[in-house]
């Protein structure tokens, strides 16, 4: 019997890199979402190109009101987990509020830990123009870096909340000069969130690298969702770019109750869930 070639094996399990998922400009979009457990990554793994291990994670896992009180240790942990759980995306972790924004030195220290503990592809940091130095700075030492433009997440306190940006000439020169400036300093793909749908699109036609959209445009180079909000895991607030392409939490909801009700009843556990003397 002929067995494969050690290069066959390798080719149809490789995972994807950031130079791959920069190749993507202008043909195949990207399929992004989140992904913080080892499980999530399991499931997700087979039908993304691209797994960010988002800072979200805070709101999504963790309860939190924003995405400023994640850490370091933990965005390490959860990237860890989805790199162990993933086999053919591309993993990328979000750097938390405060590791990378003093200094270019500061962030490469903190970039490398995340990129040796974790062994992902690559790291997300939020920022344009004032941010361009540091992208230059770590990808010029190896770090691949995604940039995040628009609505930014970290910056929520100086933006005066969670509010669509680029609505007027000023507001989206400064957008456009950010994803300039961050394609310049070599990134190799760019979050750009929140923005009106023109703007998204001018920016995916002037800018070289590959454009993941999260209420932006469809025609940008990809997409990307927080996946409990795509499947629907909670029944609170859903921001207006979300699709539900599920309803996980009224599946669980539903589970959780049948459990009760025989745990209850006494019909769990049955005698086919029990083990016998012998």
């Amino acid at each position: 019997m002929n067995k494969p070639s050690y290069g066959a094996s390798v080719a149809k399990t490789r995972r994807l890199t950031a130079p791959d998922i920069a190749g993507r400009k202008g043909a195949e979009p990207v399929v992004c979402l989140t992904a913080y457990t080892y499980p999530m990554a399991k499931l997700l793994d087979p039908h993304v190109d691209l797994l960010l291990v988002g800072d979200s994670m805070g709101m999504a896992l963790y309860g939190m009101d924003s995405t400023l009180g994640v850490t370091l240790d933990m965005s390490i942990a959860h990237g860890a987990a989805v790199v162990r759980g993933s086999k053919h995306a591309c993993v990328i972790v979000d750097m938390p509020f405060g590791t990378y924004q003093e200094s270019p030195a500061q962030a490469f220290r903190n970039c490398a830990r995340v990129m040796t503990e974790t062994g992902c592809g690559g790291i997300k940091i939020e920022g344009g123009v004032e941010m361009a130095e540091t992208v230059k700075f770590l990808v010029e030492r190896g770090i691949p870096v995604q940039g995040h433009i628009g609505l930014k997440p970290q910056s929520v306190n100086t933006a005066g909340g969670f509010r669509s940006q680029g609505h007027d000439s000023v507001s989206a020169a400064k957008i456009v000069a950010d994803a300039q400036a961050v394609a310049e300093a070599g990134a190799f793909s760019i979050v750009i969130e929140a923005v009106t749908e023109t703007l998204a699109r001018k920016i995916t036609d002037q800018v070289p690298v590959v454009t993941i959209g999260i209420g932006a445009s469809p025609a940008c180079d990809g997409q990307v969702l927080v996946t409990e909000d795509a499947i629907g895991m909670f029944n609170d607030f859903t921001p207006k770019f979300v699709k539900r392409f599920g309803e996980v939490g009224d599946a669980i909801g539903k589970a959780a109750a049948e459990y009760a009700r025989e745990v209850r009843a006494r019909t769990f556990p049955a005698p086919k869930n029990l083990y016998g003397d012998r």
